[in-house]
């Protein structure tokens, strides 16, 4: 399994090409702000063709560059219906503040607009990709998972007792901005519920296994064992129901 990304443009937005292996068909996770000539590069320098953009939420700092991409290479971009109107109208993603930062600056959505339904697979350039909807960021945010296979040494499936205690497989969240590094995703523009989004956390991510990787939106990876361990923003979430403020993304 290829995993390749970058963080990009102005907000830092973590951008991620996925592909079975080098010169295969490939899926685009989040291309935003000025991500557009780093996925071109990528894409070349392992010989893949791009076939979806993947998005796990409709905020511009993770969409900015996707329907540029999508029509490009003729392909489609996937999102939940209830962060859709984002890709044409950014702005009510935002709210005043934020919103005046894009000025007059006009989007589009994609050519070709596909909605991901809660708790659906699907199957795409060879990887198949679960789609769990977590809202509290946004509305419409969503957790997309795969099984990446492991490699085990031949001397390590010798020794006794070992190989049950070696996965097949190791999952893998791109978390977009739900889950960070030590922290959670802000839940004060428009379409954010703290109290929404923390039972998102509680019931979709904290019960998956300890060894799961997660891949943000924004800072760097981490694991749900990290998290649970931790995570400040976490460490009441069992007792009260209540933490800190999120502090990356849009």
């Amino acid at each position: 399994m290829l995993i390749t990304g970058f963080a990009a443009g102005m907000f830092q937005t973590n951008c991620y090409i996925l592909a079975t292996e080098a010169g295969a068909e490939a899926v685009i996770v989040d291309p935003g702000h000025d991500a557009a000539p780093r996925v071109r590069e990528l894409l070349a320098e392992h010989d893949l063709t791009p076939v979806a953009v993947l998005l796990t939420h409709g905020h511009l700092d993770h969409t900015w560059n996707a329907a540029e991409l999508c029509d490009e290479f003729s392909i489609p971009a996937y999102i939940h219906a209830d962060d859709r109107p984002m890709l044409a109208d950014p702005g009510v993603g935002l709210g005043r503040a934020l919103g005046d930062m894009i000025g007059s600056l006009e989007f589009r959505e994609p050519e070709k607009v596909i909605d991901f339904v809660d708790g659906e697979e699907i199957d795409v350039a060879g990887i198949r990709i679960s789609v769990d909807l977590a809202p509290g960021h946004t509305q419409g945010s969503v957790l997309l998972g795969i099984e990446v296979p492991v490699e085990v040494d031949p001397g390590e499936e010798d020794a006794a007792d070992t190989t049950s205690r070696i996965p097949s497989v190791v999952p893998v969240c791109f978390s977009g901005d739900v889950l960070f590094a030590g922290s959670i995703g802000r839940t004060d523009l428009p379409g954010g519920n703290h109290q929404q989004l923390l039972d998102s956390i509680a019931e979709k991510l904290l019960p998956l296994p300890d060894h799961t990787q997660v891949l943000p939106g924004h800072g760097p990876q981490t694991s749900i064992g990290a998290e649970r361990a931790g995570n400040p923003f976490l460490a009441d979430l069992s007792a009260s129901g209540t933490v800190k403020k999120g502090r990356y993304g849009l």
